[in-house]
């Protein structure tokens, strides 16, 4: 009886339009995205023959618009119809792509971290309005269910997307690569044509300026008892993983005494993890609700940080990454999923544009500063640490494990 309710519920999912059609686009983008990532940053090493600061600067131009135009760009998607905000922004960053092919041929490089910047920026458009699509098209059973397949495309990309880019760049070359993104994204944008068409906008609704409706965003986080302990859990968890992301050369090379190419089996045991956690969450999410599952999640990465830190044996090490990487989709479907049952669809833009860049912002703030740490404090130390930020983060959760999504309605939650 439980297998034919689970077929059921796939079932009805794969049965969901907009769930398709996102979920096929998500496919494309990703190609897209690893292509854009791994070309460009090998085409800038070779280029600059591996001039740090040019380097660095393919990571500003990737992360810098998450900070400058998360919350902007959430809050038009709330103004704008979702459907052609998407189509518009895979279009566009297309457009842009080929704009940077022309100018590589013409034989001026440095434009290519144009093609990083442009996408990066529309990105934060479009993401937002894909979340406002689940919440006004999809079932409330569903969206966990959703974001829990949508997840696994991200994990199976984390594996094959350095490998694909990789491989495509190093075959058939930049101008090969960049003709690829733009055809990826055209491929995107063709698809989300499938959508529904976007409802119509009530011509009676007051109108309002953006920085009303900015304030408006940032109000009503803070009158949101359940967001507003899920962005302290954002700022715990960025804390964490900021301390510690720049820091796996040295597990490998101090703490397991091993040469660094071996940082790569600590990627990859990630990696396999996330790819076979998010179909077991997938299962897991139809039962759990999302505040428990994003406990779990972190949790168990707490537990994880904490033995990476006291490990001496490679064996030890590789599996404790294979365990935290199974249940890293448990924190991304959890986050997701809070975020759309918490909030009105009128909002979902600006909510996810302000908790975003909190989660970002205090990981760049902690990666930042984890090297200097690190010669002032051990190893185990700023590993220990950052276990403890993860612990921290799931108290702040504590008070919402027995409480139903609530949404606000006139400035009160419901």
């Amino acid at each position: 009886m439980t297998n034919t309710n689970s077929d059921i519920t796939i079932g009805a999912l794969f049965r969901n339009q907009v769930i398709r059609t996102i979920l096929l686009s998500a496919f494309f983008l990703q190609i897209g995205i690893w292509v854009r990532n791994y070309s460009i940053l090998l085409y800038v090493i070779e280029q600059t023959h591996e001039n740090p600061v040019a380097v660095s600067l393919i990571s500003v131009a990737e992360f810098a618009p998450i900070f400058l135009f998360s919350f902007i760009g959430g809050a038009f998607a709330d103004r704008w119809r979702p459907k052609r905000t998407m189509i518009w922004c895979d279009f566009l960053s297309a457009v842009s792509i080929f704009v940077v092919l022309l100018t590589l041929l013409l034989g001026s490089w440095k434009v290519i971290f144009f093609a990083t910047l442009v996408s990066s920026i529309l990105s934060q458009f479009s993401q937002p309005s894909g979340m406002k699509l689940f919440k006004l098209h999809v079932k409330e059973e569903l969206i966990q269910l959703g974001m829990s397949m949508y997840q696994t495309i991200f994990a199976v990309f984390m594996i094959l997307g350095p490998i694909i880019g990789t491989f495509v760049y190093q075959h058939y070359g930049i101008s090969a690569a960049i003709a690829i993104m733009g055809i990826a994204f055209l491929l995107s944008a063709a698809i989300l044509f499938m959508l529904p068409p976007d409802r119509e906008i009530e011509e009676d609704k007051e109108k309002t300026t953006l920085m009303h409706e900015m304030k408006a965003g940032f109000s009503y986080v803070w009158n949101s008892k359940s967001l507003t302990l899920l962005g302290g859990c954002f700022a715990a968890a960025g804390l964490a993983l900021g301390l510690t992301q720049p820091l796996s050369i040295f597990i490998i090379t101090e703490r397991l005494g091993l040469p660094k190419e071996q940082l790569q089996w600590l990627m990859a045991a990630f990696g396999a993890g996330m790819i076979l956690g998010g179909g077991l969450t997938m299962g897991l999410a139809k039962k759990t609700p999302p505040q428990i599952l994003l406990a779990i999640g972190m949790a168990v990465n707490a537990i994880g940080l904490s033995v990476i830190g006291l490990s001496d044996q490679l064996w030890l090490t590789l599996t404790v990454q294979f365990i935290s990487g199974l249940f890293m989709p448990c924190i991304h479907i959890g986050i997701n999923t809070m975020i759309l049952q918490n909030t009105e669809a009128a909002f979902i833009g600006r909510v996810n544009g302000i908790l975003n860049p909190m989660f970002m912002g205090t990981m760049v703030i902690s990666m930042s500063t984890s090297g200097w740490l690190k010669n002032s404090f051990s190893l185990l130390t700023m590993y220990e640490t950052s276990a403890l930020l993860f612990i921290f983060g799931v108290l702040a959760l504590v008070p919402l494990f027995k409480r139903s999504p609530a949404i606000l309605k006139n400035g009160e939650e419901v």
